[in-house]
């Protein structure tokens, strides 16, 4: 199986809608999809954010090369920087509106959130047994317990009866 390229990254974009604020954002929901069986093929490790998948980061850098989808960079009101990708036309037919459906909430979530609820089900995914606990251990600055509630109601919207498969049940 070859490794996935630019067009897998921007059928994760155009999965969302058509557009994805953040490149945390745009790993979490890249692994969401590969979880719920999106099969664009990106492999996902922990890191310090949670799932990342530097074969995606490669794939989105392609992807607005060739013209797939406009990155927009952007400066924060507390000085850091992040990207908006954006595609100007998208079909997401072929795509299950399931899929559709959990990209477009992961997508307009909350980031933080999106990261703890991501985080937990790649590592149920992977094994572990108390997700959440390990999500809070992980992240103890991050996983505050108003966090954490936020992030488990936003688990249960994405954990959807009919994906191609199932999320973890956490």
């Amino acid at each position: 199986m070859t490794e996935p390229g630019p067009r897998e990254a921007a059928k994760i974009v155009e999965t969302a809608g058509g557009r994805i604020v953040g490149r945390t954002r745009l790993q979490k929901v890249g692994c969401l999809l590969e979880l719920a069986g999106a099969r664009h093929g990106f492999k996902f490790a922990y890191h310090l954010f949670g799932p990342y998948s530097e074969r995606l980061n490669i794939a989105a850098s392609d992807a607005e090369a060739l013209d797939l989808f406009d990155v927009e960079e952007c400066v924060a009101s507390w000085g850091g920087r992040y990207s908006i990708y954006k595609m100007a036309a998208h079909s997401a037919d072929e795509i299950p509106s399931s899929l559709r459906t959990i990209a477009k909430t992961a997508a307009d979530a909350d980031s933080i959130e999106l990261e703890l609820a991501v985080t937990a089900a790649f590592l149920a995914a992977n094994g572990v047994e108390a997700p959440w606990e390990e999500v809070a251990a992980l992240k103890k600055s991050k996983a505050t317990s108003d966090r954490l509630g936020h992030a488990k109601d936003l688990y249960k919207k994405l954990a959807r009866d009919d994906l191609p498969v199932r999320l973890p049940a956490i």
